[in-house]
């Protein structure tokens, strides 16, 4: 019995970014047929659609899998979510968290799928700016809330590994729509909330 459970990917696609992985090893001066880099070129070819299989789902039918009608009007907050991305300047990483909250109007959706959505945007290539906004306007617009608040905390290893190489610089963007837009108060609740002032 295996140890670990193995991603399924498309072969036809995986050989053809193995090739081109491949090619990339062999231009960084490096021989791509000795032992530790022999079988490196699928290991980046699936590690490659493991990190972008955003693209392949759908997070509005996340949101729409588990919606409740519930009359609950408050704020439904939930923070700290972990969020791993590729920079699609560079291809590199970025990781941080993401707070997100609505206000419902008539309609919740399972805890679980606000995090799903999440990580459906962030598997994708990205900047965070549009990562955040993407978020929000998906919630708004799937839940149909009074309001979406969505702030991300990331660290860039664009930054970070090269360029100007600030390994303590933290990136935080924010989103907001509806009566956050409008209600200052209800802001501060969220920023409190997620621990910001």
């Amino acid at each position: 019995m295996s140890y670990k459970k193995e991603e399924i990917f498309d072969p036809e696609t995986s050989a053809r970014i193995a090739q081109h992985c491949k090619a990339i090893l062999e231009l960084i001066a490096d021989d791509a047929e000795r032992e530790g880099l022999k079988d490196t070129p699928m290991r980046m070819a699936k590690a490659m659609q493991f990190l972008t299989k955003g693209y392949e789902e759908d997070p509005a039918e996340i949101l729409k899998s588990a919606l409740f009608h519930e009359d609950y009007r408050q704020m439904v907050v939930v923070k700290d979510i972990d969020l791993h991305s590729l920079c699609e300047h560079h291809l590199l990483p970025f990781m941080g968290k993401c707070h997100v909250a609505y206000i419902p109007d008539g309609t919740i959706t399972g805890l679980s799928k606000i995090a799903r959505t999440v990580e459906a945007f962030a598997r994708r290539l990205q900047v965070q700016e549009r990562l955040t906004r993407q978020i929000c306007d998906c919630i708004q617009d799937t839940l149909e809330p009074k309001g979406v608040a969505v702030t991300i905390e990331a660290e860039h290893t664009c930054m970070s590994m090269r360029g100007v190489q600030k390994t303590a610089a933290t990136t935080v963007t924010s989103a907001y729509s509806g009566i956050f837009l409008e209600n200052d108060q209800l802001k501060a609740e969220y920023l409190g909330a997620i621990g910001k002032k």
